[in-house]
Formats: C-alpha cells, sequence, structure tokens
C-alpha cells in the first residue's frame, strides 16, 4: 500500500488524518516542521504528499516550489483553512495536484488520495532507493539494511530513525526532533522512548556509531 507523507502542524488534524489513512491500510509519516519536508519528500520512499500552507520553519508554499524547482514530480494535495481563490490558484499554478480547504471531511480527502495515486509514477532506478552514510546503507524500498558486509533487521521505527541519521550524519538531531519525525504525536516530549531506541540501533549497528551530544541530542559519527 501506498506510503503517504503528512506534513502539519497542527496535532488534531495531522491525528486524525494519519488514523483515517492507517486505517485504510495506507503507511504514513508526519512532519510538522517545513523545513524538513523537502529532505524526506525527496527521498523516493514516500508516494503523496499531504501539504499543509501554514507550517513553521518554511511555509507550504515554499515547499511547493522549490519542491517542484528541484524536478520532483511527488503527487501533492495542499491542504489548508485558506480559501480565497487566489490561494487555491496560486497552490495549483505552483505544482498542486489539487487543493483541499479546512474544514474537510475525512471522505473526500480520502477519495483525493486515491485518484492522485491512480497516475502511475516514473519507475525510478534502483540506486535513487538507497541512502548511505559511511558504511551504513538503507534501502528505502525494501527496508532492508547493511552494515559493512552484514544485513541487519531493523524493525519500522528503527529504520525511520535510522533514515533520519543517515540523511544528516554529521548533524546533531534533537530528541524533539526524532520524537517528530519517528512517532510523531503518539509520545510527550518528557518521554525517554528516543533514547532507548538510539540504544536498540547502537547494539545494531555499532556502539560507536551514533554519539551523544549532552544537552543538544544525538549525531552520527561519519
Amino acid at each position: 500500500m501506498a506510503n503517504i507523507l503528512i506534513a502539519e502542524d497542527e496535532p488534531r488534524i495531522a491525528s486524525f488524518i494519519e488514523k483515517g489513512l492507517r486505517s485504510q491500510g495506507f503507511t504514513t509519516t508526519t512532519v510538522t516542521d517545513g523545513l524538513y519536508v523537502l529532505d524526506i519528500a525527496q527521498s523516493g520512499s514516500f508516494d503523496l504528499l499531504i501539504l499543509d500552507l501554514g507550517l513553521p520553519g518554511k511555509d507550504g508554499f515554499q515547499v511547493l516550489e522549490e519542491l517542484r524547482g528541484q524536478g520532483e514530480d511527488l503527487p501533492v494535495i495542499i491542504l489548508s483553512a485558506r480559501s480565497d481563490i487566489h490561494d487555491k490558484v496560486a497552490g495549483l499554478e505552483g505544482g498542486a495536484d489539487d487543493y483541499v480547504t479546512k474544514p474537510f471531511r475525512f471522505e473526500e480527502l480520502l477519495a483525493r488520495v486515491k485518484l492522485r495515486l491512480r497516475s502511475a509514477r516514473p519507475v525510478r532506478n534502483d540506486q535513487e532507493f538507497l541512502l548511505q552514510a559511511g558504511n551504513v546503507v538503507l534501502d528505502l524500498r525494501t527496508r532492508q539494511v547493511k552494515v559493512g558486509d552484514r544485513f541487519v533487521e531493523l524493525p519500522a521505527r528503527e529504520f525511520t530513525m535510522a533514515e533520519m541519521f543517515c540523511r544528516h550524519p554529521g548533524q546533531v538531531i534533537s530528541r524533539e526532533q526524532l520524537l517528530d519525525y519517528v512517532w510523531g504525536y503518539d509520545y510527550n516530549p518528557g518521554s525517554n522512548i528516543v533514547d532507548v531506541y538510539v540504544g536498540y540501533l547502537r547494539k545494531k549497528l555499532g556502539s560507536n556509531l551514533i554519539e551523544t551530544v549532552r544537552g543538544m541530542g544525538y549525531r552520527l559519527r561519519t
């Protein structure tokens, strides 16, 4: 089933969309900051993007402009409270495939998602699905992980966390960013679940691979 990226910073709406799509068999990932949407959307692991215009960091129009400017053909459905005709025209002319205004009924959004997914996307080269950082290689299509010469089995959330680190090697990633990317709104910021899962990754990928940066977060050694 299709993998859908949800860029929405309102917890109630994001949770509503996630639960609805998952009940239909879709896989979802939620991002709340426009600064991270581009990297994730261009991973090749998503089939459709549901994009809110009022994102912090970088608004939806900027995200869409840069996405299309870089030649990314990922289908995009704008989901926004902005119902003015000028915003709709700007969104569609800017490269969005559809525009849904809030408040909305989930049935309508689901119908539009299915419609956009029916359009076949170009076949990608196998190499485009590989993400490498040092001796760690992730296959975003098959979800296989290779560390040096050995294959490692990672459950879904561990794989998603590993993906986040591999997309930003050498960069400090905060616990809040990992919570947001891996769990969305399923856990509160005070939870130690991030530390637990970093421990899992260290055991499977290598104890020295992920470095703790005191008071800031974690960093993938390169």
